[in-house]
């Protein structure tokens, strides 16, 4: 259907919309192909079109969409703000009271369903915790940490572990406070030119030439960051540094396996743990056996391989949110396969991930804990 509307030979229509937002968008299909067709550039600029043509705009749509892509996700500031406001909510008990009280059944079906994937917000963001680690005196390399969206307001610890798991291995952390989203959402739903000047933005405030390496934790984010070249190939002014950029870009386990990362000694006791691997990392980036080989290197886990660990587990960006059955119908059949495994932790390494299975411990009562490897590897350290 791409093809032939690239030919001209069809016109875009709601089916072809409406088919490829149904799309997980997960890359397993990518991994598949033997003719290495490049199916996540098809993807992005597929869904573009669908945007430029407005043919499922809605007055709803377009408002939800300016006010998520163009305005919150553009603004670490407005995000940020929004966070603390969450947190807030939360922290007061005025969640647990209005979830209690009845009162969300007042809401419609989809926001109903919504309301339990809310993220529980940190109690610091990302920069708070990097004041408070030191750098080591003399670095072997000197590396710059990308913070992430969901990531800097819900899962800062993750952030706060990678540091130290990075210092630990004899390098010296940036975090420059000018970065931005990376831009993925944007690019996986039809904003292009969003997407792109807010990777024009990154490169501005990571100055990649002067750097080891630019370290993401995240899955899906690690994906887009490495993609910089090719969404910026026709920019005169950035295309050059987009190409360093993207050469510079490392998701964390890729980093530490490369430089010989430091197996630690001691985990504080025996765990049986999993891993699922996010869609991003394993289909868009390519890395499978790093995560392992990290968990592997604990003293003392058990480590129990997952059933379809490179399936969706429904999360996909914001899948959960457009295609709310068939996410769910996923989630299940990973809890499912979890639950077989017998683990008390389950590792991932995207913030999508975490908040789908998360849901899912809930949803089908299953007693296990979502970790990220990092977070595992960063309390082994410490229990030396």
């Amino acid at each position: 259907m791409m093809r032939a509307i690239a030919d001209d030979r069809l016109e875009v229509s709601k089916t072809f919309a409406d088919e490829m937002y149904f799309c997980l968008g997960c890359l397993a299909c990518q991994s598949a192909c033997p003719a290495g067709v490049d199916y996540a550039n098809l993807f992005e600029q597929a869904r573009a079109e669908i945007e430029r043509v407005g043919i499922i705009a809605t007055p709803k749509r377009t408002a939800i969409r300016n006010f998520a892509l163009n305005t919150l996700f553009t603004s670490p500031t407005k995000l940020h703000l929004l966070g603390r406001l969450l947190r807030f909510y939360q922290a007061t008990g005025l969640q647990s009271l209005i979830r209690k009280s009845g009162l969300l059944r007042l809401l419609p079906k989809s926001l109903r369903e919504l309301e339990p994937l809310t993220p529980t917000i940190s109690k610091q963001f990302t920069y708070a915790h990097f004041k408070k680690l030191p750098n080591p005196t003399q670095a072997k390399y000197r590396v710059g940490l990308i913070a992430g969206c969901i990531q800097d307001i819900a899962f800062s610890e993750i952030n706060a572990d990678t540091i130290y798991v990075l210092q630990q291995n004899n390098c010296e952390v940036s975090l420059p406070q000018t970065q931005v989203c990376c831009g993925s959402l944007h690019g996986h739903n039809g904003e292009i030119d969003t997407a792109k000047e807010l990777a024009r933005k990154n490169i501005e405030a990571f100055n990649a030439e002067t750097l080891d390496a630019i370290i993401i934790n995240a899955g899906g984010c690690g994906s887009h960051l490495k993609y910089y070249d090719h969404l910026l190939a026709d920019d005169e002014q950035y295309a050059q540094r987009a190409k360093v950029w993207s050469q510079k870009v490392k998701d964390i386990h890729e980093f530490l396996v490369e430089t010989n990362f430091r197996a630690p000694q001691n985990n504080g006791g025996l765990q049986t743990v999993t891993y699922h691997a996010s869609c991003h990392l394993a289909h868009g980036q390519k890395i499978k056996t790093q995560p392992i080989q990290i968990l592997k290197s604990i003293p003392n886990i058990n480590f129990k391989e997952l059933n379809e660990s490179e399936w969706c587990c429904g999360s996909a960006g914001i899948y959960n949110i457009t295609q709310p059955d068939m996410s769910m119908q996923l989630l299940d059949r990973k809890m499912g396969h979890i639950q077989n495994t017998g683990a008390h932790v389950v590792a991932t390494a995207n913030p999508g991930c975490m908040v789908q299975i998360n849901h899912g411990t809930k949803r089908c009562n299953i007693s296990v804990q979502v970790k990220h490897p990092i977070t595992l590897l960063a309390n082994a350290y410490r229990a030396e």
